[in-house]
């Protein structure tokens, strides 16, 4: 029985993934993330990576939405509204993290339904803008009228970790255990929004982004799937908020700031847009770039260009980075990796001479 059911098994990944060049290196990369704090444990390397776990699920969830044409540059708002909802259920009702995340994650969609909705009938740049206003007004609700709820300025803080103190012996062990908890959660919602991508539904998606006019044409609901895909974008970004809050035990204004906002974008447009995929392999090239070449291999940090401040130097070198890929390198690299391991499927020429030559040995 045992040996039918790993018959079964080993026929499967053979199927899916070893036949696939593209899900063999997904394959590989996984299994290198995951040993890697036994090769080399770096606090610095380590925390770096925990932090672009679940900021890639952020990016992910705003490649979706760019999917049915919707250009978000105000996707901070789930984010930091992500952790808000989780940290005030604990802080006023107690309840634990694992149901004030599941809520969050639930009252963000609904949210991202009723911003969803005055969205619709806005395209392109338009769109951006109406996003991006949304942070801001709610970055002021939180330091004004409800500043007695939200704690204004400071925030709220005291929030519960990832893991009881009882399960964590040494601040190490919380380094390993959160980037195995971060990793495992990104796993888990790649598989799920890559699935919802290519679906039937992400074919919807796509057809959207192309030509809205004739998806409409076409007898599609276009308002159905422009609110799903809201909802399910804000989602799974508000699962990236509710991570950060409870990782360092604490919520802020600045989890509503734009430069959030545009990391997602930098992502995808580093490892393509619209894949699902390419924001995750862009969202590690982001962070290795800002938190560890040009943060610690390169001691840049500590000069100063005209007075200017290197923290206020890297934006302006990310949106030269965005400038030169959007020119020479649209696709981006996520994607031309994978177009480049999928050419490996197909037959080579050499390979289709020899099968005409046997074709005519064959006829002879």
């Amino acid at each position: 029985m045992l040996a039918r059911y790993m018959r079964k098994v080993y026929t499967s990944l053979a199927t899916h993934i070893y036949d696939i060049p593209s899900r063999m290196m997904a394959l590989m990369l996984l299994s290198m993330f995951t040993l890697l704090p036994f090769i080399r444990f770096e606090v610095t390397l380590i925390s770096t990576l925990i932090e672009a776990n679940f900021i890639a699920i952020f990016a992910a969830s705003w490649d979706l939405l760019f999917r049915a044409g919707q250009v978000s540059l105000g996707h901070a708002l789930f984010y930091g509204m992500g952790g808000y909802t989780t940290a005030i259920l604990f802080k006023y009702l107690g309840w634990p993290i694992w149901i004030t995340i599941p809520i969050s994650m639930l009252v963000n969609a609904a949210l991202a339904l009723i911003i969803g909705i005055p969205c619709l009938r806005l395209k392109g740049p338009y769109l951006a803008l109406v996003t991006m206003a949304f942070p801001l007004v709610t970055l002021g609700l939180i330091k004004g009228p409800f500043s007695s709820v939200t704690g204004g300025e400071i925030g709220i803080y005291g929030l519960p970790s990832l893991f009881p103190r009882e399960l964590i012996k040494s601040p190490l062990d919380r380094v390993m255990a959160e980037y195995y908890l971060t990793l495992t959660l990104m796993m888990f919602c790649s598989i799920i929004l890559y699935k919802i991508a290519y679906s039937k539904t992400g074919m919807v998606f796509v057809s959207i982004l192309d030509d809205e006019l004739a998806s409409k044409a076409c007898g599609i609901n276009v308002t159905k799937y422009k609110l799903m895909a809201f909802a399910i974008s804000g989602f799974f970004a508000s699962l990236a908020g509710c991570i950060h809050a409870h990782r360092i035990n604490v919520v802020n204004p600045p989890m509503f700031g734009v430069n959030i906002s545009l990391i997602p974008l930098i992502a995808a447009v580093l490892g393509g847009l619209g894949t699902i995929y390419g924001p995750f392999v862009g969202t590690y090239i982001y962070y290795i770039l800002d938190r560890y070449i040009l943060t610690i291999l390169i001691p840049m940090h500590k000069w100063t260009f005209y007075n200017v401040e290197w923290g206020q130097v890297k934006p302006i070198i990310f949106t030269l980075i965005v400038i030169v890929f959007i020119i020479k390198w649209p696709r981006g690299i996520g994607r031309g990796i994978v177009e480049k391991l999928e050419d490996l499927e197909k037959p080579r020429e050499i390979e289709e001479i020899e099968k005409e030559k046997s074709k005519k040995h064959e006829k002879s």
